[in-house]
């Protein structure tokens, strides 16, 4: 069984998306690039490997990603808003006029 803390998670730049490649298939956070944001729009996980913590470490890693790169991030996707909401210390990184 994975978990969460060794997945190797990899931003594929060409299809504007976190993703982690599990045995039970594509784990992924995808994104638009709108300006200095990313729009979170889709978190997928296999069904196979849903409640692991695996949609929660994609998110991360694009987190990781627009804090190292001075972008902030549009929740559009349910899970995204969610993750927010319980992880308040990432709010910060909210694009202005962001609704949780």
């Amino acid at each position: 069984m994975t978990g969460p803390s060794n997945v190797g998670v990899v931003h594929n730049q060409a299809e504007s998306r976190f993703e982690a490649q599990l045995p039970e298939g594509l784990c992924r956070a995808d994104y638009r690039r709108v300006g200095n944001a990313l729009h979170m729009v889709h978190t997928e996980v296999p069904p196979e490997a849903r409640g692991r913590g695996l949609a929660g470490r994609v998110v991360e890693a694009a987190l990781d990603y627009a804090e190292a790169n001075g972008l902030t991030v549009t929740p559009m996707c349910p899970y995204v808003r969610t993750y927010f909401v319980r992880h308040p210390e990432r709010q910060p990184l909210l694009s202005p006029g962001s609704r949780l």
